[in-house]
């Protein structure tokens, strides 16, 4: 497996985010709760496949993505509701809707290997982005390691205000891990609560490259080399960009 480092960046990368990246790697290759290692690689190549897919390039360019029939570029190692997900989420997020993940769920995926799906897209986006923002080639992925998935899922998670079950912080378990920092956790740290795992994985990463949760609420922090108000700037720009709905 290529080695998570930055030894022939022209740019000093902090180690903190050079670790995180390589624990991550390694998680994605790590059976989690519920895909094991070869279904979450496949996932994290189907991220990479998706932007040249001709049924997501078409879909975007239509008045309604439902309009457009047909089958997705994908060599079919996932299911269709699998690989749907992944292409839908990397190509076309804005426009994502209940009933389009209703419809996933009818299908045959469950919502914790959805929000597992979620996590991996997310983690491989985020790495592949800061190194094309360096003007260096993505790293391979890893080969994934042999094992089976936990099974874990929130024993607390409920329907509240989203389209998946979360987990509010009274219902947190101790089998969950530290899933918040605080009492009053905003709604896209909690987005992945109904898998802990898939929440450690791509919030512990994510940290490092944005900021740890407990210091979101305190515009006055100054931990990195922008203050605060430039690092809102440029992280509502990117969210427009992707058409975020936070």
């Amino acid at each position: 497996m290529q080695r998570i480092d930055y030894r022939t960046c022209p740019y000093p990368v902090r180690e903190d985010l050079i670790e995180a990246q390589r624990t991550a790697w390694r998680r994605i290759a790590t059976p989690g709760a519920f895909l094991d290692g070869a279904r979450r690689v496949a996932v994290a190549c189907e991220v990479r496949n998706a932007p040249g897919c001709a049924l997501c390039r078409r879909r975007k360019k239509a008045l309604s993505p439902f309009s457009v029939d047909g089958a997705h570029d994908a060599p079919g190692t996932l299911t269709a509701a699998e690989t749907e997900a992944v292409h839908r989420v990397v190509t076309d997020p804005g426009r994502l809707s209940r009933s389009w993940l209703d419809g996933l769920f009818a299908d045959g995926l469950a919502d914790t290997a959805y929000i597992e799906i979620v996590s991996v897209v997310a983690i491989v986006m985020v790495v592949d982005a800061f190194r094309r923002a360096l003007g260096l080639a993505p790293f391979d992925l890893p080969e994934p390691l042999p094992g089976a998935p936990s099974g874990h899922a929130a024993p607390g998670a409920r329907d509240h205000d989203g389209w998946v079950r979360l987990v509010a912080p009274e219902d947190a378990a101790p089998a969950d891990g530290r899933l918040y920092d605080g009492p009053t956790p905003a709604p896209v740290v909690k987005a992945l609560s109904l898998v802990p795992e898939a929440k450690h994985a791509y919030w512990e990463m994510a940290e490092a490259h944005y900021l740890p949760s407990a210091e979101m609420p305190d515009f006055a922090t100054e931990v990195r080399a922008i203050d605060r108000m430039q690092m809102e700037v440029l992280a509502s720009r990117v969210s427009a960009l992707h058409q975020c709905v936070y």
